[in-house]
């Protein structure tokens, strides 16, 4: 399978507008009935996700999980935020926060990066999709 990348391209430069972005996307899709996993960088990156994702709206939560990589995830949680590659039961969107281009990426039905306007982070991202291009994934750009 190859996956759809779609990448979001920020106006925004607040610190924490990629991580408002994120809880957005993940939202949307929960609606959707899909299931998620957010690679993030680091276990300091899931804890922050972790709060925003209860706190980020007034009127709802998104139900998730940390997911520690060893553990079957519950069969109920839609959401899994953790900093390794994601379980084969939330395979529908991946949430990139990691930093690199997934080794699986291939397993992934849809994949979502947010570019923020700092230019390293830019150029990083631009990186990201030369790679995605080379695997030949269906590539999006949407500016937010």
């Amino acid at each position: 399978m190859v996956s759809r990348v779609d990448f979001y391209v920020l106006s925004d430069p607040a610190p924490d507008a990629a991580w408002r972005c994120a809880c957005r996307l993940i939202e949307k899709a929960v609606e959707l009935e899909h299931r998620v996993y957010v690679q993030v960088a680091n276990a300091g990156e899931a804890a922050r996700l972790d709060e925003l994702l209860w706190t980020f709206n007034d009127r709802s939560f998104v139900a998730h999980e940390i997911w520690d990589g060893t553990s079957e995830p519950h069969p109920l949680v839609k959401v899994l935020v953790g900093d390794r590659p994601g379980p084969q039961s939330h395979r529908q969107l991946l949430v990139n926060f990691s930093g690199a281009v997934p080794s699986d990426l291939e397993t992934y039905v849809r994949i979502a990066e947010i570019v923020e306007p700092d230019p390293e982070r830019k150029r990083r991202s631009r990186e990201r999709y030369k790679i995605y291009r080379e695997h030949g994934c269906t590539l999006e750009t949407h500016n937010v």
